[in-house]
């Protein structure tokens, strides 16, 4: 069983819960100038302006004034001011919600967790505002370009056990890909390769060693130079199947970094051009209640047929 956090439970305000800091041993005047001091990027201004909206909060979930004792020991807990976000051009839905899970089917173009820009529009904080869970937590990543099935925790008591399927392979993962054919390949092949982190931060390569990544790769059917490919990760990491394909010499469509980084992370998305990456279906015993679990995304890759 995972250990359940003792600290207290706050309201989420649309979908997204206060974040806490920790008060050092120390003396200020009051907790005004802790905050203005702990985040110096941030204005007394705009500390002032949250404090007359009631955004600042003890640790009971009582509202602070600007001059109140700092709580030395404890924490202050403070919800942000969030940046109206680009709007994405698909939502996210819940495909399946029972007392343990919810799993979603998320778009293209959204992160699982809050990320860079996005932080309403994430996966993590729909499914909190859909749910009114506010213990959910994910319990697998896909990247923000892929579309897709993604599975979420209700119970903190519960994530331990879930995490423990996947760090011993125990889910089937099949994703959909499309990308070039070539007819000097035969398929079906079972990649395995050592990928780590590149120079570029949000870039990760193939590198000589002992694997540490492996996927089964089939080729469901081509049609004008195109192939549909079922994708089957062994590991999960980051960028594996599009860094496998590529390894191959048949790039996802799509991919703003494979082989070629088209787009930095900072830039602009367009929404046109969508990676041709699809996780399809997830399948798992449940450690809780022993049932068979099965989800599939009811998504459509953009140039499937």
């Amino acid at each position: 069983m995972g250990r359940v956090s003792q600290l207290p439970k706050l309201p989420m305000r649309h979908g997204v819960s206060p974040s806490r800091v920790a008060v050092p041993l120390g003396h200020w005047p009051n907790v005004m100038a802790f905050l203005c001091e702990r985040f110096d990027k941030i204005t007394a201004e705009e500390w002032a302006r949250r404090f007359s909206q009631g955004l600042v909060l003890n640790a009971e979930g009582h509202a602070l004034s600007a001059h109140d004792t700092c709580p030395v020991g404890g924490h202050v807990f403070y919800y942000r001011q969030l940046p109206l976000e680009a709007e994405l051009p698909a939502p996210a839905c819940i495909l399946f919600e029972d007392d343990l899970l919810v799993v979603a089917d998320k778009p293209h173009f959204m992160p699982v967790t809050p990320s860079g820009p996005y932080v309403h529009n994430s996966l993590l904080v729909q499914m909190k505002q859909q749910t009114q869970c506010e213990t959910l937590t994910p319990l697998h990543r896909i990247d923000r370009e892929t579309a897709g099935v993604v599975v979420f925790c209700k119970r903190p008591q519960d994530r331990d056990a879930y995490h423990a399927l996947f760090r011993q392979q125990q889910v089937h993962k099949l994703y959909e890909a499309v990308a070039p054919h070539l007819e000097t390949l035969e398929w079906p092949c079972t990649l395995r390769c050592r990928l780590a982190q590149d120079e570029r931060f949000f870039l990760s390569k193939v590198v000589s060693g002992a694997p540490n990544s492996e996927t089964r790769i089939c080729l469901r059917q081509q049609r004008d130079g195109l192939g549909m490919y079922d994708l089957e990760p062994l590991t999960g990491q980051r960028h594996q199947l599009r860094l496998h394909m590529w390894h191959l010499g048949v790039p996802i469509l799509g991919d703003q970094f494979y082989p070629e980084v088209l787009r930095g992370p900072q830039e602009p998305d367009d929404f046109s051009q969508a990676l041709q990456l699809l996780a399809r279906q997830i399948a798992f015993t449940d450690p809780v209640n022993g049932e068979a679990r099965r989800w599939l995304s009811q998504r459509q890759l953009t140039l499937a047929w």
